[in-house]
Formats: C-alpha cells, structure tokens, sequence
C-alpha cells in the first residue's frame, strides 16, 4: 500500500493512493497514519480490504497540498558515510561499524514543502536517502530476518545538511543536520510487503534540473537489514520511528572547487524507484 497524508501543515488527513493512482479518503476508518495504526495489523487490515472493495471515497488530488506520511515521529536516527562511493567522493575510509547521528523529528516536512537555507549558511547541501519506517517497538534484534519483520515500510528523505555547521564549527555533526526544514519527507510510505528487496532501488536528484545523483542502495555499506539490526542493539525503536539510511554519491561537498552548494531559488528534485518523488524550491530562512 502506499499511504500518505494530505492537507494544510498540522491539519493533514490520511489518504491512500490507489492501484490506479487515484487518492483514496482514509479519514473514515483511521484517525491518522502514525506509530499506533503502523503497529495495529487489524488496522492496517481493515486499510487493505476497504482499498480492495473500491468503497474509499476519491479525494480531489489537484492543490492538495502533501505532507510528511508520517505524523508525530518519535526519532529520525540517520546513518553517514553508508555508501561506498560516497565515502571514496569524500576522501573518507568505510567505516568498520554504522555511524549513526540523530535529526530531530520537527525538520521533518512535506516532500514538496518549500526548504529554508539557514542563515550565514554558505555550504547547503543535498543528500537522497531511502528511509526506513518501524512497525514494531525493536530492541536487540538479532538477525537480519528479525530486523526486516519490524519494517513497516519506505519512503523518500532528502537529508538536507549544512556542511559548515556539521564539520567546520566543532562538536557533533548536529548543528548541521537539524536546521529548519532540514528532512522532507514522501510522498507516500510504501508497506514492506511491496518493497521485496531494499537493496534493489534506484536513487536520483536534480538541482534545476540538472542530474546530481544518480545510485542504488545495492552501495550501501551496511544494508537495511543490518541498519535496523545494529541500531537496535544501542537504543530502542518504536514504531513510527525513522530511520534514513545514508545518501549516494554526487553531493556537492564531493564536487569540485567551487561546490554547487545550494541557494535561495534553486530546485531541488529527487526521487526512488517505487516510492514516489520529491520537489522542494529553496528560499531564505
């Protein structure tokens, strides 16, 4: 299935994209697509047979507006350095074990909700990642199958990141991970079962049009299955938790002098096979 919430920020409704590609109204069966229904498989039940039956009511798909598939996202863990081209584009050696580094769940937004370049920021950067929703609360998982049993399904992130901040201005990577806007995510959260294998998708962004990034998650380093093994064994995951699984090669910090990095009225456009498409305009905080 491929869920997804619709509506003004704060106000979406849940929703439903149909077979045929028509948005279905899911506000009569469930109140909201968070942790609690991710983890109710009678609701997600009930989902799956009224989509079958054709008795959702269509909703009108023209200026509505999408937000986040996700509401009230209890954490947004990221992984770096995961892909080995990446790393070689950064100079970094692959690293022996997941880097892992937290975003907080306010820089979630809408897939197409417009992005805000920080102030004194000079180095905005771009980075396509495959994120993992939870379904089931994880804690010391201990083998690959277990860990894709607690996926609840994927969906599209750009991990927008200030590479200043994050590298230049000491302490953590934080400070340039957590700025406003800084994790559109969707359009839709597509269920597990329609994602057979997550080391088998294509990744690609645009900036004005122009192809930046263009990998598969068959580079990563640490797959899903392992990225979800290994972070549960260091802090629990509920459902409704989001885990962005690291960005392909092509981002600008990887680029050639002087780096593309990004700025007020530029495009950026991204997507992965299956899980929709992602537009952002970016524009002055």
């Amino acid at each position: 299935m491929k869920l997804l919430r619709v509506g003004t920020a704060g106000a979406e409704r849940p929703a439903l994209l149909d077979a045929e590609g028509a948005l279905r109204d899911l506000s009569g069966i469930v109140t909201d697509i968070d942790g609690e229904l991710l983890a109710d498989a009678d609701a997600l039940g009930r989902i799956r047979a009224a989509a079958d039956s054709g008795e959702l009511p269509v909703l009108a798909a023209a200026g509505l507006r999408v937000g986040p598939p996700v509401a009230r996202i209890g954490k947004v863990v990221c992984i770096g350095l995961n892909y080995h081209d990446h790393a070689r584009e950064t100079g970094a050696e692959p690293p022996a074990e997941p880097v892992v580094f937290f975003k907080a769940a306010d820089t979630v937004i809408g897939p197409d909700d417009t992005v805000l370049v920080p102030r004194r920021s000079v180095k905005t950067d771009w980075e396509v990642e495959l994120a993992v929703v939870i379904g089931r609360t994880a804690r010391y998982l201990g083998s690959h199958e277990e860990a894709l049993a607690h996926v609840a399904g994927y969906a599209v992130a750009h991990d927008v990141s200030e590479r200043e901040f994050q590298i230049e201005r000491g302490g953590t990577w934080d400070k340039g991970k957590n700025c406003e806007t800084f994790n559109p995510l969707g359009p839709w959260l597509v269920t597990a079962d329609e994602v057979p294998d997550p080391q088998a998708l294509s990744l690609r962004l645009w900036v004005n049009g122009e192809l930046k990034q263009d990998g598969t998650t068959a580079d990563q380093i640490f797959p899903v299955a392992e990225v979800v093994r290994y972070v549960s064994q260091f802090m629990t995951l509920y459902p409704g938790d989001v885990i962005n699984t690291g960005t392909p090669a092509g981002v600008a910090m990887g680029q050639p002098e002087p780096k593309p990095y990004l700025r007020a009225g530029d495009v950026v456009e991204l997507e992965i096979d299956g899980l929709g498409r992602q537009r952002q305009q970016l524009k002055d905080a």
